[in-house]
């Protein structure tokens, strides 16, 4: 089997994320077995955080950020689902912006944004585009489930950056394959707390999603999109002639994120290194391209 994550680029509005569904179909019209962790839409996360410091601010002005969000959301669904199938869907988005509208205001009357409050307003963005893409495959014929993360991978409650209790997760994670109609879509990012709170595993936690998807099934590759053929051998707004690398091994790799090169989250190699399962980074807007 193999697991395929999709960054926020290639979910960013409606076309992308029915170009991400029909590489999704391949896959499965090949006879592959396949997870999908998914991020939340291109510029969400970064939106909602802005909404939560403007609300602890006492700015009441984070609501036309919040309407901004749910809107795109709506206008989403909206391009993507048939008409007859639009009450029963964006309800579920409807009652999302709900909650959120409520936390919000919650932040806002009392100046306070704890670490534990905002992973809960982050965890909106892959809550909203996991749901959304599960139910453009379902429309275009391909099964699929659509998956919270915080059922599945469980960490400490360090929030922001949360370690993962591997051997619960992995568990967790082998009981919903098992279990999952279809092809599971896969919240990208969030986690949950020993109490059961919404936690994230740090900026580019969708790569470690995926990861840690594929120690846990022991997949036999991981397939990271993002809007680049692989890693590139220089930064392409600077060097025109950057090319992909066709190789590289996790130590390069790791090496590299250090060093700033934005390659893979540093900690999506390590279950990836110890179950020795390689990671593939492709172009979801060139998908027959081979990546690195």
């Amino acid at each position: 089997m193999k697991i395929l994550k999709f960054g926020g680029s290639s979910v960013a509005n409606h076309e992308r994320i029915s170009n991400v569904a029909n590489i999704i179909q391949s896959y499965v019209k090949a006879g592959e077995k396949v997870a999908v962790a998914v991020s939340a839409l291109g510029g969400a996360t970064d939106l909602l955080i802005r909404m939560g410091k403007t609300a602890a601010g006492g700015d009441s002005s984070y609501k036309l950020s919040q309407e901004a969000f749910s809107t795109r959301h709506r206008e989403v669904v909206n391009q993507l689902i048939d008409y007859d199938k639009h009450p029963a869907i964006l309800n579920e988005i409807v009652e999302g912006q709900i909650e959120l509208s409520n936390l919000l205001q919650g932040v806002y009357l009392t100046r306070e944004l704890t670490a534990r409050t905002l992973d809960y307003i982050l965890s909106f963005g892959e809550r909203s585009s996991a749901f959304i893409l599960a139910q453009v495959l379902k429309q275009i014929g391909t099964e699929a489930s659509y998956i919270d993360a915080r059922k599945v991978i469980k960490t400490n409650d360090s929030y922001g950056r949360a370690k993962v209790f591997k051997e619960e997760t992995y568990a967790n994670i082998q009981k919903m394959w098992k279990e999952a109609t279809g092809v599971p879509i896969v919240t990208g990012f969030l986690a949950s707390s020993p109490q059961g709170f919404p936690t994230t595993l740090g900026r580019g936690g969708s790569d470690y999603t995926a990861s840690i998807l594929g120690a846990a099934l022991e997949a036999e590759e991981i397939i990271i999109y993002t809007d680049v053929n692989g890693v590139l051998t220089a930064d392409p707004r600077k060097v025109k002639k950057a090319f992909p690398v066709s190789t590289m091994t996790y130590a390069e790799a790791m090496e590299m994120s250090h060093f700033g090169a934005r390659v893979i989250y540093p900690p999506t190699i390590v279950p990836a290194l110890e179950k020795n399962i390689p990671i593939r980074i492709k172009n979801s807007f060139e998908p027959e391209a081979e990546g690195t």
